[in-house]
């Protein structure tokens, strides 16, 4: 692929290829491989979390790269039951030595918990990493309006993004507007709808991909893009990644984008995050 991927600038200067890998539920004995054939794809930004159980497989496959580490971008996350102070620090060391890195380039928070009440202790924590140098960025994962609110009111650092689900048929639209308000970028999981919302049935999305040439999922991710989300769509299969990179040579019109802006409609897929502790 010689497209080059566009970049947003982050609220502490810092910039983020929006268009990304995630490795959710990828096997740890096959991550060394799809992410390295990710990385042969063109894909620059990899998505990986404590939970994952495979950041030692990122790891392997950045090494094996010839890929100069400052033309990577690589995010991972705090798991809910290592927030706190000490236990952030912890986890921490233990994600970036799995890694084999010296600095990540995102550090989020993975969930809010609530009701282990740890959020604002974590993100301290988190800031703290920042400051050493050791994560570029920090920012949070399924916060909702109110844990948002709090942590601004409560801490010192804005975060640099906020990791929700977020798809054409669920937007969360008042988190989205929050979080913009506040300079928080929007990185959307679950981009095409994980499967569980067939959103490529949707006749406004087959109706532009006909009309482009392009798939169902290209079409999706376009819209993504074009509504300023950072995306990172998920696949074991090589010709589907590509599939997915291969977006920049085409642009929905500015009626396609509200058509298919117009399929909030379903709700999340997944937990919700005051139920996710």
């Amino acid at each position: 692929m010689t497209h080059s991927v566009p970049t947003l600038t982050l609220n502490d200067g810092h910039t983020i290829p929006q268009l990304g890998f995630g490795v959710f539920k990828v096997e740890p004995t096959e991550t060394t491989r799809i992410v390295s054939d990710a990385l042969e794809v063109g894909y620059r930004h990899i998505d990986t979390a404590a939970i994952y159980g495979n950041e030692e497989g990122v790891g392997a496959a950045l090494a094996s790269s010839a890929i100069d580490r400052s033309d990577l971008f690589v995010t991972t996350k705090l798991w809910n039951d290592r927030q706190g102070t000490q236990s952030a620090f912890d986890a921490f060391d233990e994600s970036i030595d799995k890694l084999g890195l010296d600095y990540v380039d995102l550090y989020l928070i993975h969930w809010p918990a609530p009701a282990n009440d740890k959020y604002i202790e974590s993100w301290k924590a988190l800031e703290q990493i920042r400051d050493s140098g050791r994560a570029r960025s920090i920012g949070v994962s399924n916060f909702l309006v109110p844990h948002l609110s709090r942590l601004l009111a409560e801490t010192d650092v804005v975060p640099a993004v906020n990791q929700i689900e977020l798809h054409p048929a669920h937007q969360q639209p008042e988190v989205s507007a929050y979080a913009r308000r506040h300079g928080i970028a929007i990185e959307a999981w679950g981009p095409l709808g994980q499967g569980k919302y067939p959103l490529f049935d949707e006749t406004v999305v087959a109706v532009a991909a006909e009309a482009h040439g392009k798939t169902p999922a290209q079409v999706v991710i376009r819209w993504h893009l074009q509504t300023d989300n950072i995306v990172f769509p998920k696949s074991s299969n090589r010709a589907r990644m590509a599939e997915n990179f291969d977006v920049f040579d085409f642009e929905l019109t500015p009626v396609e984008v509200r058509a298919l802006s117009g399929l909030e409609r379903v709700g999340r897929v997944s937990a919700h995050p005051d139920e996710v502790n």
